[in-house]
């Protein structure tokens, strides 16, 4: 199996570090971002990676090939004239994933020790197009799913913004941790072209498709987006 491992984003929630350096080279306890996600796919026995790059790119080709991958085989996927976002992002990488039946997409300021498998048995049972790591936690915006475990909408709870894709008389909240088990037929599914999300792919696509989940509350998990969160993850991880 492979995996992506999106690190084009410009990290501004990281100033000042991200202001010389791209977030994917954060250090937590000694080891970039970037290097602990990998170490993590590597647990899983997920060794090939591809990494899409923008910001300080340079330096994150560097420090991959400086460490010989840490001990996995890295491609590049270079966005260096305009970042994509999740779903541009994942789009434009597609034939990397040429000859693989599903594959991890993932943030790589995420550090969690949730179990993958979990998510690739969810995703063979339930026959979902994409299964979503989330948890019980507070946030702004939640992905919305019905009874059966489907995503059915998103909100935003700040501003009352909400888009209902299927009709559900039970909405359960679940607040999405930049993970994802993805089935290679999205890729033909995908109609949004250019620079674009995942969350609105997944929208679009929960019209027809099962988009499931996995939650994984009570596992570790901290979105590592600030420098008070870099110090809460030295904490959790070390």
């Amino acid at each position: 199996m492979k995996a992506m491992i999106l690190a084009a984003g410009l990290g501004t929630r990281l100033r000042p570090f991200t202001d010389r350096h791209p977030k994917a080279l954060a250090i937590v306890n000694g080891k970039p971002l970037l290097q602990r996600n990998i170490e993590y796919l590597q647990q899983h026995d997920i060794k090939e990676v591809i990494v899409n790059v923008h910001h300080f790119a340079d330096q994150i080709k560097e420090a991959v090939k400086k460490n010989n991958g840490w001990g996995s085989a890295i491609s590049f996927s270079d966005e260096t004239t305009e970042v994509l976002e999740t779903g541009g992002g994942l789009v434009k990488a597609a034939t990397f994933f040429e000859g693989e039946k599903n594959f991890v997409l993932m943030n790589v300021d995420i550090l969690a020790d949730i179990d993958l498998n979990k998510l690739f048995y969810r995703q063979k049972i339930e026959k979902n197009i994409a299964t979503l790591a989330v948890s019980k936690r507070t946030t702004s915006r939640y992905f919305l799913f019905n009874s059966y475990g489907h995503l059915c909408g998103w909100e935003n709870v700040n501003t009352r913004e909400q888009k209902i894709t299927r009709f559900s008389d039970t909405m359960i909240q679940k607040a999405f941790s930049g993970i994802h088990f993805i089935d290679t037929k999205i890729f033909s599914l995908i109609k949004q072209r250019g620079k674009f999300s995942m969350v609105d792919v997944y929208l679009d696509l929960s019209k027809k498709y099962n988009i499931g989940y996995y939650d994984h509350s009570g596992a570790k998990f901290i979105d590592v987006g600030t420098q008070k969160s870099v110090e809460n993850a030295e904490n959790m991880f070390k």
